[in-house]
């Protein structure tokens, strides 16, 4: 009896630690005036379908905004997201990028790919060695969005009520013109999924400002999903941005 209660035990326990590693893990990186609030329902969602779901929060925005300084820049928001996968000790990592977010989880892929198990740009810039935020906005109809009044914060005219919470935030302009420093071909051996979302309204896929990203990632045989919904999909769209989170290839 004694030896049927312990295999018994151990094949629970076996099956308990087979379950364990088959919930895929997803890290999400929110993008520029934002903060990890702003995947909250989207985390929920996904830990109800049996997923385990961590949500970076960037220096100096969200819950973090009183870290804000000059000195904060992409490299800082790109160590923020290895640490953060390196002291939980992920592995298999799916790595969700939000719009700006994608300058970043580029950078997390070249740094630490073999953490790495797929990822999603969720509407968000595809860099290449060398470019920035800054770059891509030069001479583009959102180019106002880089203007500071005092040199160190981006503050658009949205980003205005001080005392509601969660709330977007000003930006450090540092991490929009620090140019990305590129070196690891692995990164790009990377399951990669981007999802373009437009607004049929205004033109459709080619006027959406991340068309081009989009056609970026098909260069880079990276699956392409177009996604009918503003920049914000995880606010009204937030099922089928879900589903399409759970069966990205």
């Amino acid at each position: 009896m004694n030896k049927l209660i312990l295999y018994l035990t151990c094949s629970l326990l076996f099956l308990s630690a087979t379950v364990i590693a088959q919930q895929p893990t997803y890290v999400f990186v929110h993008g520029a005036w934002g903060g990890a609030w702003q995947f909250k329902k989207t985390a929920e969602q996904l830990t109800q379908q049996g997923a385990n779901v961590y949500r970076v929060n960037l220096t100096g925005l969200g819950d973090r905004y009183h870290l804000a300084s000059p000195e904060v820049n992409l490299s800082t928001h790109i160590t923020d997201v290895v640490n953060a996968i390196m002291f939980e000790g992920l592995d298999s990592v799916i790595l969700v990028g939000h719009s700006y977010g994608g300058m970043v989880i580029t950078g997390v892929a070249d740094s630490i790919p073999g953490k790495i198990k797929k990822m999603i740009y969720l509407d968000a810039f595809l860099p290449e060695d060398g470019e920035s935020v800054a770059f891509y906005l030069q001479g583009n109809p959102d180019a106002d969005l880089l203007q500071s009044e005092d040199g160190l914060y981006v503050k658009p005219n949205w980003v205005k009520d001080t005392t509601k919470f969660p709330r977007d935030v000003p930006h450090p302009i540092a991490t929009l013109k620090e140019k990305i420093k590129l070196d690891n071909p692995e990164r790009l051996k990377i399951p990669t999924t981007y999802i373009l979302t437009y607004e049929s309204a205004l033109g459709g896929k080619e006027k959406d400002p991340f068309y081009f990203f989009s056609t970026r990632a098909q260069k880079h045989n990276f699956q392409v999903v177009g996604m009918e919904a503003d920049h914000n999909p995880q606010i009204k769209h937030l099922k089928e941005l879900v589903q399409i989170l759970l069966t990205a290839k």
